[in-house]
């Protein structure tokens, strides 16, 4: 494989209400999780995992607020040196950001093993009316040298397919979506993480939580629909490598061969009304 990414995905559980004593414990996971892979390129942590969230019955409404961090700050210069530490492309799930305005956003950051913030993306779709943190008005990818790009998605993104289909528009091959799911709808998520990879073609990795923080189950799927890695419900590494070149094959060729769905779509969907949408493809 000459664009081949290897990952790993911590459904873990933080240190609940302690966002200083999850980030410690953060960084010694990926540690482990770097002597364990020695060849790990990057790595991904739960959304709100460094928030150190509370479980679902037990949150508060002005938690995020009490939590909320600037970007950058201290906790963006932690996590660059952890990256400059391991040499990995880090992806600590997303955090409560605050805006000089005072707005607070649900904000997944990704470092690079320089250490240097090349993405931040702000959770275009909150889960209304249960989340009340701003919504972003912005998709964001950024390109792994040697690999491919990566695109940024965060839970309840899954659940509008706008969302991947953007993503995939703006060249992403693989697409980044920690979670936080503590509710009995996440079998609809399982089987939009796999949609989602059908319909553009893709990797999606959908990495939720993991006992006692949410329900686990997480995902790899490849760019043709097929799950090549679930987790149960407990705390749990989970490791694959990517191969990207798979992706070109699959919209060249098509799905079982035969499906070249996004290749119509680049063709076709750009030419035609969408009145929903209040303009064009």
């Amino acid at each position: 494989m000459s664009r081949a990414l290897s990952i790993a995905a911590l459904q873990v559980s933080p240190v609940f209400r302690d966002p200083a004593a999850t980030l410690d414990l953060l960084r010694r996971r990926v540690l482990a999780a770097r002597t364990v892979v020695p060849h790990l390129q990057l790595l991904l942590a739960p959304e709100l995992h460094l928030s150190a969230q509370p479980p679902l019955l037990e949150e508060q409404a002005d938690y995020p607020d009490e939590v909320a961090v600037e970007i950058p700050g201290p906790l963006t210069e932690a996590l660059a040196d952890l990256a400059r530490e391991t040499g990995l492309w880090l992806v600590p799930g997303s955090v409560f950001e605050r805006t000089p305005g005072g707005d607070v956003h649900n904000t997944a950051l990704a470092f690079s093993p320089e250490g240097e913030l090349v993405a931040r993306y702000r959770k275009v779709f909150p889960w209304q009316p249960h989340e009340e943190s701003v919504a972003g008005d912005s998709f964001v990818t950024f390109d792994v040298p040697e690999a491919g790009r990566v695109g940024l998605a965060i839970c309840y993104d899954g659940n509008f397919p706008e969302a991947f289909r953007q993503l995939a528009w703006m060249g992403a091959e693989v697409i980044l979506q920690p979670t936080l799911t503590t509710t009995s709808d996440r079998e609809a998520e399982l089987v939009l993480a796999r949609a989602n990879a059908i319909v553009n073609q893709l990797y999606v990795v959908n990495l939720n939580a993991g006992s006692p923080a949410a329900l686990g189950r997480s995902l790899v799927v490849d760019p043709e629909g097929l799950v090549r890695r679930q987790a149960g419900e407990a705390e749990e590494l989970i490791t694959d490598v990517l191969d990207l070149e798979a992706v070109d094959r699959v919209r060249e060729l098509g799905t079982a061969g035969v499906s070249r769905i996004w290749e119509q779509a680049q063709r076709v969907l750009p030419a035609l009304d969408w009145p929903v949408y209040r303009g064009r493809g």
